[in-house]
């Protein structure tokens, strides 16, 4: 690739919009620390039959946050988004089948 080709992919990459700065990577390292704390939280205390759920739902949420803001997904079209996170609950979905078809609960 030569220099002026990859100045110009450079200054339009800058165009494209991306907001994600220090301050922002910090925000969201608290938010993924909180929600951590959370799946944690589910071995020490007994959240009682919604602690699988809970912690499938707080999965899929860090899974998310960690597509759309460090893979840049964010600041794409959402379609990007959509398809990683439908992606996530259809093979979550298809394990669910099948701990249910062979009564592993």
């Amino acid at each position: 690739m030569s220099t002026d080709t990859a100045t110009a992919a450079h200054e339009a990459h800058d165009e494209h919009g991306h907001e994600f700065g220090f301050a922002s990577a910090i925000k969201v390292a608290i938010f993924l620390g909180i929600v951590t704390a959370l799946e944690t939280a589910t071995h020490f205390w007994d959240f009682g039959a919604i602690a699988e759920p809970m912690i499938i739902v707080l999965m899929i949420i860090k899974f998310a946050v960690v597509v759309a803001y460090f893979m840049h997904l964010k600041f794409d079209n959402k379609i990007f988004s959509y398809l990683f996170v439908a992606g996530v609950v259809l093979a979550i979905s298809v394990y669910m089948a099948l701990l249910v078809t062979f009564n592993w609960f």
